[in-house]
């Protein structure tokens, strides 16, 4: 008993020190983006009720409600899972990752990318500890080009905005982008293209992920108090993803108000030039990639671009400047920062263009 006392100590200080991390620093400062996204929600959804000053006004109002009305339960399932997923100890999440420099290991990553549910900031800081403790650099950028939109609670959110059968397409071949990625990493390491990770470890030949696994789900017990518990976690948690979902919502309502359904069909339509405008306002529009939910869902409704909607979400990944600064301070190579958008980007356009050529 001890033992597992002394683990969960440890685990939990591992986890405060990730929280701190993710913070930026920022102690106790107030979170004004959250803060600001909820009074203009508030603000709208008192106004929808009773009379608003003026049309636009009014078309603010209803967007911010339309949205709402569609994501209420996807945001609600999503904070759960946050809350299950943060009980689970740490080291059976290092185990799925598998062995680095094989399929299997790549896919396993990939997997743990969408099981971790944080903002694609806060992914980026666990995909670089995990390049530090010994992922492979395939693992590395299958983690992270699956993770950041690719969480539960942001598919569950898209399966409430665009229905299962867009969600599950846009799910997959981003999974397929990952995989496919993670494989070229790994094949540009083994051929001296880009450096190894000199910090490459294996698993203790001891360790048991079954008897882990069953130790941990001895101590769950399914009580009111502990499902309230993972609930509480889980908004905790998700404070960070939930700024960039209800500024999206502002956003994407900001846009419906300005930008009539004609101008948004145009501008971001199933064309080449459609998809260039889409690639060129996702790596302008420094949104983490939660807040890009609801206006990259506009472009599959509204524009009736489908590609385009994959091109938005996915090129959040390939041209971040925050994930390609990361990735060079994390390996110490400017070659792989720039492989990131070399290895991603043609493959992102191909999908979006077949895409786009199906949604017409």
């Amino acid at each position: 008993m001890d033992d597992m006392s002394h683990h969960h100590h440890e685990e939990k200080h591992e986890l405060h020190s990730d929280d701190h991390c993710a913070m930026h620093g920022k102690k106790k400062r107030k979170d004004w983006l959250l803060i600001g996204s909820i009074l203009i929600i508030i603000v709208s959804l008192v106004l929808h009720f009773t009379a608003p000053p003026t049309p636009l006004i009014s078309i603010f109002s209803e967007s911010v409600v339309q949205l709402l009305q569609k994501m209420w339960w996807g945001i609600l399932l999503g904070i759960l899972s946050v809350g299950m997923i943060g009980s689970i100890p740490r080291e059976l999440m290092t185990y799925a990752l598998g062995k680095g420099g094989t399929l299997n290991g790549i896919i396993r990553a990939t997997g743990a990318g969408v099981m971790l549910d944080l903002c694609s900031h806060g992914i980026l800081l666990v995909g670089m500890k995990l390049y530090e403790r010994g992922a492979s650099l395939g693992q590395t950028m299958a983690f992270l080009i699956a993770s950041p939109w690719n969480s539960i609670s942001l598919t569950l959110i898209l399966w409430s905005l665009v229905g299962f059968k867009w969600m599950i397409s846009i799910l997959l071949l981003s999974f397929v982008i990952a995989i496919i990625s993670g494989i070229i990493f790994d094949k540009l390491v083994k051929k001296g293209v880009l450096p190894q990770n000199p910090n490459h470890t294996n698993l203790p030949e001891n360790f048991s992920f079954k008897k882990r696994l069953s130790d941990h789900l001895k101590t769950i017990k399914l009580t009111p108090m502990s499902l309230i518990r993972v609930a509480m976690n889980g908004v905790k948690d998700s404070k960070m993803i939930l700024r960039w979902i209800f500024f999206g919502i502002v956003l994407a309502a900001l846009i419906r108000t300005f930008i009539s359904p004609e101008i948004f069909a145009q501008l971001f339509g199933p064309t080449i030039g459609g998809l260039g405008a889409t690639l060129l306002f996702a790596t302008i529009l420094e949104v983490c990639s939660e807040g890009s939910m609801p206006i990259a869902t506009d472009m599959l409704l509204r524009a009736k671009a489908a590609g385009n909607t994959f091109a938005f979400l996915m090129t959040g990944v390939s041209t971040d400047y925050t994930e390609i600064m990361s990735l060079k301070e994390t390996t110490k190579s400017w070659k792989i920062a720039f492989f990131l958008p070399l290895v991603t980007l043609p493959q992102v356009i191909l999908i979006a263009i077949l895409l786009n050529s199906i949604s017409v």
